[in-house]
């Protein structure tokens, strides 16, 4: 039994800061969780520098890949704020002030303060959606398959739930969490191997700590497939308890 297609995301983390420290990235948990709930299966995260290049190069690639390419970062009014340029050539389109942008921007802004720094955010490629934003109004944007968000916590929230609307979804994946204690991976990792080959349409992993000298291991079991996941855990359940009355 195949599960029906799901519907794919990636998120393209852009900016020189999250490369070299700086800054501590926090929004790739927070789209990740969103589009769990969603229904929407996170495939792949990368992250590139503020170069033309790799932003394109990243974006032609994850946009032919995934149902949804979520972008963060580079589309503020400094220099080094390249997003809107590299998305516009990539997909072969002009970049325009847009009237749209503008207005939102004098909602926040005094016309004798719309500088030409501040202009820049309302740079937004020709055929594009905008994403309005209620912090600070400067706009996202979608186009196409890709989603060009900021890079600022707060205002990527804000984007990415004006954005939602408009999102394909899929169904829940269920999830089941089965706790292990002293045992560690290597007392069942054959045997678990064998449910997720008897189960191939449940994503089965294992996720071991070790907290004061003891195995806390996870097993945890994800799936649109009810029966077939409450099937799964039921095999790994007893897969534990068998090895546990031989240990």
């Amino acid at each position: 039994m195949s599960e029906t297609p799901s519907i794919t995301a990636a998120i393209l983390v852009i900016g020189d800061e999250i490369l070299s420290g700086r800054t501590k990235d926090k929004n790739i948990g927070t789209i990740a969780d969103h589009l769990f709930g969603l229904g929407i299966d996170l495939r792949e995260v990368r992250v590139v520098p503020d170069v033309p290049a790799a932003i394109i190069a990243a974006l032609n690639a994850l946009r032919h890949a995934y149902t949804y390419v979520f972008t963060t970062g580079g589309i503020g009014p400094t220099h080094d704020d390249i997003t809107a340029d590299a998305v516009a050539e990539a997909f072969g389109v002009e970049l325009r002030e847009d009237p749209r942008a503008i207005a939102l921007l004098l909602e926040r802004i005094k016309p004798e303060d719309l500088n030409a720094a501040r202009r820049r955010m309302a740079r937004i490629p020709v055929g594009a959606e905008l994403i309005k934003n209620s912090i600070s109004k400067a706009p996202g944007f979608m186009l196409g398959n890709v989603i060009v968000m900021a890079g600022v916590p707060a205002i990527m929230a804000a984007m990415l739930h004006e954005v939602t609307p408009r999102l394909r979804t899929g169904a829940q994946v269920q999830v089941v969490n089965i706790a292990t204690v002293d045992l560690p991976e290597g007392a069942y990792a054959t045997a678990l191997g064998a449910v997720a080959e008897a189960h191939p349409v449940i994503s089965i992993g294992s996720y071991p700590s070790l907290v004061d000298g003891r195995f806390h291991n996870q097993i945890v079991l994800r799936g649109r497939d009810e029966p077939a996941l409450e099937a799964a855990a039921a095999e790994v359940r007893a897969m534990l308890a068998r090895l546990k009355t031989k240990n």
